[in-house]
């Protein structure tokens, strides 16, 4: 029986009010989305008085929390508000007013519409900066802007200028000494003696100052090390497990090799990935973990609603694994999906190094998927590696505290590239899972279609097209992908950059596999279920027990933050630049020797409990089983430096209710989502699990610098 509690958990708090209101409105609080990064306030032109305006740039809120082309660029559909125009014939021979957008040197001019005092919706704008005129036109068909201009303003990206250079060449580089870290996920204290810091890898089409290139991580290096035989990594088994059946899980060291390097990294089962368990909806098993590293770990069975004994959360569920250690799970699977397993005693090492792996939990409904010809499990991560093999990581500290862990060799089940052989007409079902560090994909397969039709933990309320799918770490989406031409297709990951030093925007675009198409036909035609998007009854259904809590207002909120000390100089002039503008995700690490050097001991990332003040481990929310709880979520762009957080919450699932104030409108249920700076995310919580869970980041390097909480369910 599903219980209102006297609070709701939200992660934003204005829930599903009118669009506009929660991004320009003046007196928004911060609480709201940020006002300077989603709203353009537009300045009368000389001449013309009283007369006001401004633009609010939203984004469409599903299926992601953020709206990017298959380009990788951003999309904004604007809400324009004007007040004050008078008629157009009193400021000249004109009748209309009619609004533009133009990149700041006026090629392309992209006209948006007629517009009138009041608010009007606009067409979508994809630039990267751009300015929005109102001009006084003859009529209103008009293609280009040829009357007078009435206003104008300047999107937030245009605040982006280079800085002076020479500062920060020849600022100083101040080395912090290492200090005691305390927490639960980085309480191993590791070995300095097993790597040595050298340096790091600069992205294509960047360059670092001698400043920036001169800084370390003021922590030791941390490699991983072995004695006698070190297997290879094998490709990874599929194990079909029915109820009651055992499983042995062993963590350990193999040799893996990249780029003609043979490198020393961890597997599960010495698989990479680690196996891919395959159970059915409702079956309970038996997992033996054996430690057979060099520091503590724990498993941690991602998304699963399992009893709260077995989450893996080391000193809140269960103590870490010593090394030579086992701890025997007992899991339930209450949920069809896809899952994924893996530690959580310093993800920001083990998860990198391989120690990952999928679950898929086969619903009894034979109609709960649209029909595809086969299925493809695949599991996107990325590396990061340099001349000398290895980056290493920080010993008694994570290093990249600040942007996280960023690799430069981009990986699909464990290899650098992906290669798929089917037929024309084949519709294939991908079930795709994120297990990087930090790394925000934007997967795309140009010249096919793609439908989503499953999120975290179950299937959408209908299935919807998609040119790309957005998966920040931790999360899982399920496309069905039909290839209609013959020939080879690329799986492709494309994203826009940001050149933080020169204030420039520029595209990647990373290879992660290809799709040989053969000409002979597919036997079963499925164009007709695959040009249909599908509705799952029984998902609305189960989904609909809830709408009645949908608009209550927000019972808790939670801001994320940031604070640093003793960072060197040139890192703290350089992220004083940098809070000019933030940008809603980092796709890629483009301030890699800052980012690099920043560590746990410097940087330290909040979680605060809006009501209270509270932060972190500090927060103490109870709840009763049964609570439906709406939670709001403010990813506070007032910082030294903003980032995307992808929040997870333990042991239950939630429902994204709206995005910067924008309603959803089809639904899935989730466990994780991605939070852009300056964004506000509204959840709606199924506290259907007892027990005491961690709410926190997914970006490694941020949890382990503190970006956790825990929260009871009675």
């Amino acid at each position: 029986m599903m219980r209102v509690p006297f609070l709701a958990l939200t992660f934003a708090i204005y829930g599903i009010l009118a669009p506009i209101e929660p991004v320009c409105d003046g007196n928004s609080g911060t609480l709201a989305p940020s006002r300077d990064l989603y709203c353009i306030e537009l300045i009368p032109a000389p001449g013309v008085a009283g007369v006001s305006g401004r633009v609010a740039l939203l984004m469409r809120p599903e299926p992601f929390t953020v709206d990017v082309t298959a380009a990788g660029a951003l999309r904004f559909f604007p809400v324009i508000d004007l007040a004050g125009l008078p008629e157009p014939s009193t400021l000249g021979p004109y009748s209309a007013y009619v609004a533009w957008a133009a990149t700041p040197v006026m090629d392309p001019v992209l006209r948006l519409g007629e517009v009138g005092n009041g608010r009007v919706k606009l067409p979508a704008i994809v630039l990267d900066k751009f300015v929005i005129l109102v001009t006084a036109e003859t009529v209103a068909a008009v293609d280009a802007p040829a009357g007078r201009i009435v206003l104008r303003g300047a999107s937030p990206s245009t605040r982006l200028q280079p800085p002076d250079l020479m500062q920060f060449i020849i600022g100083g580089t101040g080395k912090p000494e290492p200090h005691s870290m305390n927490d639960m996920h980085g309480s191993a204290r590791l070995s300095a003696d097993s790597a040595r810091w050298t340096t790091v890898p600069m992205p294509p089409h960047l360059q670092m100052l001698p400043a920036e290139m001169a800084l370390r991580p003021g922590v030791s290096a941390y490699l991983p090390r072995a004695s006698g035989e070190i297997p290879y990594a094998r490709p990874r088994q599929i194990v079909r497990l029915k109820s009651g059946d055992t499983l042995r899980l062993r963590a350990g060291v193999v040799r893996r090799s990249f780029k003609d390097q043979t490198l020393t990294m961890y597997a599960f089962n010495n698989q990479y990935p680690g196996p891919l368990l395959e159970v059915r909806q409702g079956a309970e098993i038996t997992v033996e973990l054996t430690n057979e590293l060099d520091q503590p770990t724990t498993v941690h069975w991602h998304g699963v609603r399992l009893d709260n004994r077995f989450d893996g959360t080391p000193d809140l569920t269960q103590e870490s694994v010593p090394p030579g250690g086992h701890f025997t799970y007992h899991l339930r699977f209450p949920d069809a999906g896809i899952y994924w397993y893996h530690p959580h005693v310093r993800e920001d090492i083990q998860q990198a190094l391989g120690l990952y792996g999928n679950m898929l939990v086969r619903s009894p409904r034979k109609d709960y998927f649209s029909p595809a010809h086969r299925e493809e499990v695949l599991m996107l991560d990325d590396l990061l590696l340099n001349d000398d093999g290895l980056v290493p990581f920080g010993g008694d500290a994570a290093t990249h505290a600040l942007m996280g862990r960023f690799g430069n060799v981009l990986l699909v089940n464990g290899e650098p590239r992906y290669s798929l052989g089917v037929r024309k007409g084949e519709v294939v079902r991908f079930y795709l899972t994120n297990v990087s560090n930090t790394r925000t994909f934007n997967l795309s397969v140009p010249g096919a279609r793609m439908k989503i039709v499953a999120g975290d933990v179950g299937n959408f309320e209908r299935e919807a097209w998609v040119e790309s799918v957005v998966l920040a770490p931790a999360e899982r989406y399920v496309v069905h992908v039909k290839f209609d031409s013959v020939g080879l297709v690329s799986m492709l990951n494309r994203v826009q950059s940001l050149d933080h030093l020169f204030g420039r925007f520029y595209y990647e675009t990373d290879t992660l596999g290809v799709i040989q198409v053969a000409p002979a036909k597919t036997k079963r035609d499925l164009e007709a279920s695959f040009a249909s998007l599908r509705e799952d009854s029984a998902t609305r259904r189960d989904i609909e027990r809830y709408r009645p809590f949908f608009n209550r207002e927000p019972d808790k909120s939670l801001i994320l933050a940031v604070e640093t000390h003793d960072l060197p100089f040139f890192t703290r002039q350089m992220m004083m630049l940098d809070s000019i503008y933030f940008t809603p995700i980092e796709w890629t690490g483009t301030m890699p020797g800052m980012n690099w050097s920043s560590t746990g001991h410097q940087v330290r990332w909040v979680l605060r409990d809006a009501a209270t003040g509270k932060e972190n481990m500090d927060i103490d929310w109870s709840f009763r089983r049964g609570d439906v709880v709406k939670l709001h979520i403010v990813n506070q762009r007032q910082s030294i430096h903003g980032m995307q957080h992808p929040i997870h919450i333990h042991g239950q699932r939630f429902l994204v209710l709206a995005v910067n104030g924008v309603p959803t409108t089809n639904r899935v249920w989730k466990d994780t989502v991605l939070v852009p700076v300056g964004f506000t995310v509204d959840l709606l919580v199924d506290l259907s699990n007892p027990g005491r869970w961690m709410l926190h980041c997914h970006i490694a390097e941020h949890l382990t610098s503190s970006m956790m909480m825990a929260f009871t369910v009675r």
